[in-house]
């Protein structure tokens, strides 16, 4: 798979995690957030990961809004915000999609994968189980307090695996251990459980 351009939607707790994590190797990553003054923040500072997992990195491209991001034709977004803001953030990535677009939540609760399906596509969803705990720190700035290894990624049809290999891949080498897994519901479930 060539490189694809990816897009980190929500620059949260978890979403900074998972945003270092790609920059650290991608220098290119898209960063998107309406917090007000994040971007000169992340400019100035960049990310900062501590505790279990650690990174420092720059981020050179930050937008306020979803819309901003047609113009750089992603061709992944992880959608990292609080799941009540799932429907407002798709409902924004209808001026961005365009087929054979994957959207990957990363959202704690059950079914979040479907409601993606259900917009653009059984073939443009996937779902990430993420297995660390982090708290804000302050923007752009978190602390780790573990990672049980590894995250697991996965999504609805086979359609979707050859990108969810390239992007457990990425990941992993980026030193956010993550699996692909082809049922990936039942992780969800289990992370619900436990």
């Amino acid at each position: 798979m060539e490189k694809p351009v990816l897009a980190v939607a929500g620059i949260g707790a978890t979403g900074v995690v998972l945003a270092a994590a790609l920059l650290s190797r991608d220098p290119d990553v898209l960063v998107v957030d309406p917090q007000p003054g994040l971007a000169e923040s992340l400019a100035r500072n960049g990310l900062r990961v501590s505790g279990e997992i650690h990174y420092q990195v720059p981020v050179k491209q930050v937008f306020s809004g979803i819309k901003a991001l047609k113009a750089h034709r992603p061709d992944v977004v992880f959608v990292a915000t609080k799941t009540f803001h799932l429907p407002r953030v798709l409902e924004d990535l209808e001026a961005v999609f365009r087929p054979g677009m994957k959207i990957v939540s990363t959202h704690n609760g059950l079914g979040t994968e479907d409601v993606i399906a259900d917009k653009f596509g059984a073939e443009s969803a996937l779902r990430m189980s993420l297995n660390y705990g982090v708290s804000l720190k302050g923007p752009g700035q978190v602390e780790t307090a573990f990672f049980n290894r590894p995250n697991h990624l996965g999504g609805l049809v086979p359609e979707t695996r050859e990108t969810g290999l390239w992007l457990s891949d990425a990941l992993t080498a980026a030193g956010l251990d993550t699996a692909y897994v082809d049922d990936i519901k039942a992780y969800v479930w289990k992370k619900m459980i436990m």
